[in-house]
């Protein structure tokens, strides 16, 4: 063959080209091969999937609650409420709420929805939990032919059926089925039901446009719309808000009607809650439902699932909670007292006991679950960060009164002085001074590691907590940083040699047919906090409050090893704020608003808290014949009462001993600080300080209460006054904590028998 003949060989551009042309063919070759696969499937699956019989007796499975054996009942969510009425009697109003909230295309839409289905199909693919049906249709579909089980084969065969329902019934039909069924919340199934519950309306011919919105509002999601839930209001407002554009776009309502609707949610008329939650019982299972909607049950599942839900509380040992509760404690004006009691295993995070109030149906404030300032409660938080940065429960710190702290003169209760200290033995008398010396002037960003050592501890990460982490007072409890709850799951930590275990109410949940089942260990487990000898010396610490002296003796009574700490905070007691700023600030400091004990032995640790008034910010002094409402006695007196008993004749267990050779040297490693020399002379009578926050006007030097807020020492008559207690000061303005009771933290101050100190 001649030269000329030859063919050219391809370049290299050119053999690029022709692959890419190839993959690209190959590319287009497998998407129409996976459309007519899809399609295929899709046709096969229609044509075999058969509607089935609707359960035509539609109920629901009530949900029982045991206490921990697993046998004794302790109560069910919700009887069902549910009364069918037909279409005909459900106002279009209403029929259009519900359709503007939930599918706006619903007289239209084949039944499905194509972006659901695409949004429930990258959700497997990403490992997460299957959505529910996003169309009328569907929901009506998974409620009445379909279990609750979120898995693959269930969601495409609501697919299936839902689009050969849609072909096959008439749209009115479906609606009239869905507003029958589908559940609003309060346990009420069907639109009659709710709003029977929310407006005691049962008839839904006489629910005006504004209460069908809201009902249409809560439907979508009733636990995140709940109306009972202050964090929910805002979103229940725009929601709200969204439904009437629905229906101001559908031409249900014209735009004046919207303008004037919109402005805010119509008023509720809940009828009476279910005498299933009368008593104490309610607390229980109030706070056993909260913790199912954060595991990830729907408040369907929750109400109807038939659930077999098994918590943490042990009979006996809830049974002495609430006869301590009812029983050891003031016999003056109980009525507007207020105790809360926690009691947790250490090292499992289980809560076997809780008192939170008389009855949950007069009132739902759950006194165990609400937080408050633990004033001087905190200081075993300063105590464990200490010995992390080193330091000995022999380092000596200045004990005289006052110090200087950030060029604010802070005080001792009575302005007591007791010179150079032990850490330890600040710990056994909560001693002010030595603590502001060590957290404030001996370490480094001292307040930011208190707050370090008490999350790790369990105290709840709040927004209060973080904005202390520069605080001075920090060490002292100004704010409403934890509840009965948390203090008794962070002092467990230490019981527990370090580790941490979240607390929780929930130990299992068994579901019916394929259902979500729980085990409390696959969640709740425990993590090392803090290295063993840390905790092992903080108990040690802790258990000099205990001994003779020290602020906690009178748990000396249970016969066993005990560590813990007393607290109380003193500001302005909500009845007597007015008078305070009409006087101004003349009674800064006088009353006492919380009082603590929190205790614990290695096999359970208790945390007893005593608050006043309608909303826990009122005085508990007029209830106690002692110069103020000591954490020592009336709070340890209801610890003991519940811990006897609870503790019974089980084995008198005893805490790991630090290592020796750290104890056995009470050499000081750490130089204490000066005290304060004002360049004034003194005044005759030295000011204290209310425990509270740091004040509103941090230059105010008026002198306040003289009367000690907790007892260094508790005998069996009135304290001494030579012991030092929590000093007091001017009032602050508390931050607002979601958790708090209406009205909570405003005016008086915080500390923990001592509190934060600043003129």
């Amino acid at each position: 063959m001649s030269e000329a003949r030859r063919k050219a060989a391809p370049s290299r551009a050119h053999r690029k080209k022709h692959w890419a042309l190839r993959v690209a063919g190959w590319l287009l070759g497998l998407f129409f091969l996976g459309v007519i696969g899809a399609a295929a499937t899709f046709f096969i699956g229609y044509q075999t999937t058969d509607i089935p019989d609707p359960n035509k007796e539609f109920q629901t499975n009530t949900t029982t609650v045991y206490y921990s054996d697993n046998t004794t009942v302790l109560g069910a969510f919700y009887d069902q409420n549910r009364k069918s009425v037909p279409l005909s009697q459900i106002p279009k109003t209403v029929q259009d709420a519900v359709i503007a909230a939930e599918d706006r295309t619903f007289w239209t839409n084949p039944g499905v929805s194509p972006s659901g289905m695409a949004r429930a199909a990258f959700n497997i693919a990403r490992g997460k939990q299957l959505q529910g049906g996003s169309t009328i249709t569907q929901q009506y579909v998974k409620i009445m032919y379909l279990t609750q089980e979120r898995t693959f084969s269930r969601k495409f065969a609501e697919l299936f059926i839902a689009t050969k329902l849609s072909r096959q019934t008439d749209k009115k039909e479906i609606l009239e089925g869905y507003l029958n069924t589908i559940y609003f919340g309060e346990g009420a199934y069907g639109i009659s039901a709710a709003g029977d519950a929310y407006f005691s309306e049962p008839d839904p011919r006489k629910l005006s446009a504004e209460k069908a919105a809201f009902l249409a509002t809560v439907l979508n999601n009733p636990s995140y719309f709940d109306p009972d839930k202050p964090e929910a209001q805002q979103r229940i407002l725009d929601r709200y808000r969204y439904v009437l554009d629905g229906m101001r776009q559908g031409g249900t309502i014209t735009d004046a009607q919207y303008a004037t609707m919109s402005k805010k949610v119509p008023p509720l008329k809940k009828k009476v809650k279910s005498p299933r939650f009368k008593g104490t019982k309610g607390y229980l299972l109030a706070m056993a439902r909260d913790e199912l909607e954060t595991l990830g049950y729907t408040p369907e599942e929750i109400s109807g699932g038939g659930l077999r839900v098994v918590t943490t509380f042990e009979v006996g040992k809830q049974t002495e909670a609430v006869r301590a509760g009812t029983t050891e404690l003031p016999k003056k004006n109980r009525g507007n007292l207020h105790v809360g009691i926690a009691s947790v295993r250490p090292g499992t995070g289980e809560l076997v006991a809780m008192y939170g109030g008389v009855d949950f149906v007069k009132s739902e404030l759950n006194w165990a679950r609400l937080r408050a300032r633990p004033g001087s409660s905190f200081k075993p938080f300063a105590v464990a960060a200490a010995l992390r940065d080193d330091r000995s429960l022999y380092d000596i710190f200045q004990g005289n009164s006052p110090i200087e702290v950030q060029g604010k003169e802070l005080n001792n209760e009575f302005d007591n002085d007791y010179g150079d200290v032990t850490l330890l033995k600040a710990t056994k008398l909560s001693i002010n001074t030595a603590f502001y010396d060590l957290v404030d002037k001996q370490m480094e960003d001292g307040p930011a590691k208190v707050v370090d050592a008490a999350e790790d501890a369990g105290i709840p990460k709040t927004q209060a907590l973080e904005n202390d982490r520069d605080n001075p007072s920090t060490v002292l409890g100004p704010n409403a940083y934890a509840s009965p709850i948390d203090m008794a799951n962070a002092y467990a930590t230490f019981a527990a040699g370090g580790m941490y275990t979240p607390v929780h109410t929930i130990k299992s949940v068994t579901s019916p047919g394929n259902g979500k089942n729980f085990k409390q260990e696959d969640k709740y487990k425990s993590v090392r906090k803090f290295d063993e000898e840390v905790a092992a010396k903080v108990n040690f610490a802790l258990m000099s409050v205990t001994e003779d002296g020290g602020s906690g003796e009178r748990a000396q009574k249970l016969d066993r090893e005990v560590a813990g700490k007393t607290g109380t905070a003193g500001g302005v007691a909500v009845e007597h704020r007015a008078k305070n700023a009409a006087c101004d600030g003349c009674l800064d400091g006088d009353d006492t608003l919380t009082s603590w004990w929190t205790g614990y032995t290695p096999q359970l640790s208790t945390s007893v808290l005593y608050r006043a008034g309608k909303t826990g910010e009122g005085d508990l002094d007029p209830f106690s014949d002692d110069q103020a409402f000591f954490g020592g006695n009336w709070p340890l007196r209801t610890w003991l009462a519940y811990m006897e008993p609870a503790l019974g004749s089980s084995e008198k267990k005893t805490f790991e001993e630090p290592d020796p050779d750290s104890m056995d040297s009470p050499t000081p490693t750490y130089t204490p600080s000066p005290t304060f020399t004002p360049s004034d002379p003194p005044p005759t009578t030295k000011p204290t300080q209310s425990p509270s926050d740091p004040p509103t006007s941090p230059t105010s030097t008026k002198p306040t209460r003289t009367k000690p807020t907790e007892s260094p020492s508790d005998p069996p008559s009135d304290p001494p006054t030579t012991d030092p207690t929590k000093p007091t000061r001017p009032p602050i303005t508390f931050p607002t904590d979601p958790n708090d009771p209406p009205g909570g933290g405003q005016g008086g101050g915080n500390g923990g028998g001592n509190g934060n100190e600043e003129q």
